[in-house]
């Protein structure tokens, strides 16, 4: 996940380190995060189209998503040495005015500070969206508009995820993170019943 246009409203996450430290804002999605979305089924509606990845990073949701059948668009502002082939950069999505050919849906892990943006440029696009998100992202006025018209659903992570390091990060590793995560599911169009909240298992391995 990489930063973007600066003209769109930010959201930084509590006690976040400074911009001028965190970069570009790449932390790699654990391939257990992209392997439980999977298991839920909510991609499975989109096997015959495409799935846009616009904050690919390095390619850690992309190469999950391929692994498993899908077809992906993969890209990225910032080109990363070490990225995965096929991601296409520099391409900054809060520019794109349409979705590339036959993607009907955006799955990404965002910059921590452009979440908002990317949420509601990719419900402009009219897509559906699934992010993966500290669960704080419920709290808040800045995103209203978002969490109380466009969620559909939650998948709450049962445990906590590994630790999402900062890209070049130097200091201590601890091997669970603090804070709990969950994909994101956002629909364009206002939504008529309660958001759903579901659990899904973060583990490898399931009963």
């Amino acid at each position: 996940m990489t930063a973007s246009s600066p003209h769109k409203r930010p959201w930084r996450p509590a006690q976040s380190a400074p911009l001028s430290v965190r970069g570009h804002d790449l932390y790699e999605t654990p391939p257990a995060a992209t392997r439980a979305l999977l298991h839920t089924g909510e991609l499975d509606r989109y096997a015959r189209s495409k799935i846009w990845e616009p904050a690919a990073g390095k390619g850690a949701i992309v190469r999950e998503l391929i692994a498993a059948g899908f077809h992906v668009v993969a890209h990225d502002l910032v080109s990363y040495e070490g990225a995965d082939a096929g991601i296409l950069t520099p391409v900054d999505f809060l520019e794109q005015r349409k979705a590339p050919a036959d993607v009907s849906i955006i799955v990404t892990n965002p910059p921590f500070r452009l979440a908002n943006a990317f949420i509601r440029h990719g419900l402009e696009l009219g897509l559906p969206v699934i992010v993966l998100m500290r669960l704080q992202a419920l709290e808040g006025s800045s995103r209203s508009d978002l969490i109380d018209h466009h969620l559909r659903r939650v998948w709450l992570g049962i445990e906590r995820l590994p630790t999402i390091h900062r890209e070049g990060w130097q200091g201590p590793r601890t091997k669970n993170g603090g804070a709990p995560f969950g994909w994101f599911c956002f629909e364009p169009g206002a939504r008529s019943n309660s958001i759903e909240i579901k659990r899904v298992s973060w583990r490898e391995e399931r009963p």
